[in-house]
């Protein structure tokens, strides 16, 4: 047994999961009655398990270096001890030129977020085919985080409740005008104005969300009381500002260069006095650009290239400086660990229909993402707030106290009657 063969298996021997490994010529290493066993048809990805790169180890997963027998789960359970540093403090406090790192994060971040290469990186992944998405998502086809009110809910009926929570957060009222930036499979705008009476608007980058959406607002008669457009939100008009907004897993798209002028149009397109619900994908930790073992470079090849984490600390005061007033914040990371481990199960439960719709490197690419991002969330190295925020209107005497400044009454209580 050579130097790095007797390293993995004693990494493989203190695993708290039974695992053993398959090499190409046959020579099994590690438990005897493994969980999970991991089967080579190269060497080279030996070096990422015992390093504990499980980016690579995914990558390699995808590429077809490897196979492995068990569940996902459990495979998640052995990736989160396989890791040897917490991989949310890739940059260290104080490192030093930290500055020119910000500078120069912030420039590749604004070059890498122009309205051409935002519409392709999404139909990158949105466009891959609505069959698919189909197969693990819920009736309503909402990808993004549940609301498991009561530990009791079924995904669909969590997703419901997440679609009412928002609304109810927003104090949607019958006849206002309501925007959903990055509306997905429409979702929010359906649930606002069946059961809100408001009319809505959204907008997507996604050619096959715009058509689904399209064909939606058309069965469900509802056609004039919501619309739905293939735009970037740069491109919204300001002529008509709506009384409230809605951006739902839309900014982790935007990057950290165009997180300014992100708020600054959301601000321009909100009435003084009105309310935006920002609700999307936190980093875990202050000090990292993106999740360490290679976990960030594998999402950025294989699922949303040109995604960026941001802590909400720096959303929040970029949101201030933009003159938006944060009223109101929720973390709700454990709410998506549970639903994204919701559609991974649907998804192990479909992988022979998931296969014929897209192919293999697809289905094996989402098992891990899915599985994978429902790790990190329960190990809380990424997280999920609900970012309540109001365009103050200037006038202490208005508002439901005074001094409110909007329509926000500073008081918790409207959203749960």
């Amino acid at each position: 047994m050579n130097p790095l063969e007797r390293t993995l298996e004693q990494r493989v021997e203190a695993l708290g999961v039974p695992m053993a490994v398959v090499l190409p010529g046959g020579q099994r290493l590690g438990h005897p009655q493994p969980t999970v066993t991991i089967r080579l048809n190269e060497l080279s990805p030996l070096v990422h398990i015992a390093g504990g790169q499980v980016g690579r180890v995914a990558q390699d997963y995808v590429e077809g270096r490897l196979d492995f027998d068990g569940t996902v789960r459990d495979l998640m359970a052995i990736a989160a001890q396989l890791i040897d540093d917490d991989p949310t403090q890739s940059e260290p406090t104080g490192a030093p030129l930290a500055w020119w790192r910000n500078i120069t994060r912030a420039a590749r971040s604004r070059a890498r977020h122009s309205t051409e290469s935002d519409a392709q990186q999404v139909q990158f992944h949105y466009d891959v085919s609505d069959d698919f998405y189909a197969l693990w998502l819920d009736p309503l086809k909402v990808y993004s985080c549940a609301y498991f009110r009561e530990g009791s809910l079924s995904l669909a009926k969590a997703q419901e409740a997440k679609l009412d929570h928002i609304c109810r957060k927003l104090m949607l009222r019958e006849g206002e005008r309501f925007l959903d930036i990055g509306a997905g499979w429409g979702g929010l705008l359906m649930w606002a104005a069946q059961h809100y009476g408001v009319r809505a608007h959204g907008i997507t980058l996604s050619k096959n969300q715009h058509a689904h959406v399209n064909g939606l607002i058309e069965r469900s008669g509802l056609r004039g009381r919501v619309t739905m457009e293939l735009r970037d939100y740069r491109e919204l008009p300001e002529d008509a500002p709506f009384d409230k907004i809605a951006s739902v897993g839309m900014f982790e798209h935007v990057g950290h260069g165009q997180l300014p002028g992100y708020f600054d149009k959301i601000r321009r397109l909100l009435k003084p006095g009105g309310l935006l619900m920002n609700h999307g994908i936190t980093a875990g930790s202050t000090r990292n650009e993106q999740l360490g073992a290679g976990m960030g470079d594998f999402i950025e090849r294989y699922i949303f290239p040109g995604g960026e984490l941001l802590h909400v600390s720096h959303v929040l005061k970029v949101m201030s400086e933009s003159q938006l007033e944060p009223v109101d914040a929720e973390n709700l990371r454990p709410h998506y660990a549970r639903t994204l481990w919701a559609w991974s199960a649907a998804l192990e439960h479909q992988l022979g229909r998931a296969r014929e719709l897209t192919g293999e490197s697809v289905v094996r690419a989402y098992r891990l993402y899915l599985a994978g991002s429902a790790m990190c969330f329960e190990q809380g190295w990424i997280s999920l707030f609900q970012m309540l925020a109001a365009r103050p209107d200037g006038n202490p005497a208005r508002g439901p106290m005074r001094g409110a400044q909007s329509e926000f009454p500073f008081n918790r209580e409207y959203m749960y009657r």
